[in-house]
């Protein structure tokens, strides 16, 4: 599903499907992207509630809003939940954290969640040290993870390889 910018680009937003709302009808996510083929778009943009893709990633998405990746990016995304939402403090900390690795963080003005874009060069243990370090140091009830790192049985999808090659 892609909603068309006015401008005459290939730039475009994307509604790709987050789930079921608790009365069976589908929740869309809307993220920056760039149309590259009939239903196949480059994600510009990191999500906050879909799970399974980054910016950077190629998809094939359907009328429905479910998408297939049909090849990975070079980044990670992580998503963080906090309640009572983050204070802006928090944000602040943790784009500074971010930003010696490559990192975009992002969040809504509520603060309810925030999306970390990263580089998978910047590996594994410099990310998580980073999100352990101020999750320590944040006073609300916290919730993160990578989102485009296990699949749906929880094993790793190790794209992260292909691009080490």
């Amino acid at each position: 599903m892609s909603i068309e910018s006015p401008a005459h680009s290939n730039y475009c937003h994307v509604a790709l499907r987050a789930g079921l709302a608790g009365s069976g009808r589908p929740v869309f996510e809307t993220l920056p992207a760039r149309a590259v083929g009939p239903g196949t778009y480059e994600l510009m943009g990191s999500p906050g509630m879909v799970e399974g893709c980054a910016a950077g990633d190629l998809l094939k998405i359907d009328a429905d809003g479910l998408f297939q990746v049909e090849r990975r990016g070079p980044n990670l995304c992580i998503q963080a939940f906090g309640e009572p939402p983050f204070a802006a403090e928090s944000l602040e900390s943790l784009i500074s954290a971010f930003t010696p690795l490559g990192g975009l963080v992002e969040a809504p003005a509520d603060r309810r969640f925030i999306v970390v874009t990263v580089p998978a060069a910047a590996g594994f243990p410099a990310v998580e040290a980073v999100m352990e370090t101020w999750a320590a140091g944040v006073s609300v009830l916290l919730e993160w993870g990578f989102s485009n790192v296990f699949g749906p049985d929880g094993e790793p999808l190790d794209w992260w390889h292909e691009s080490e090659a």
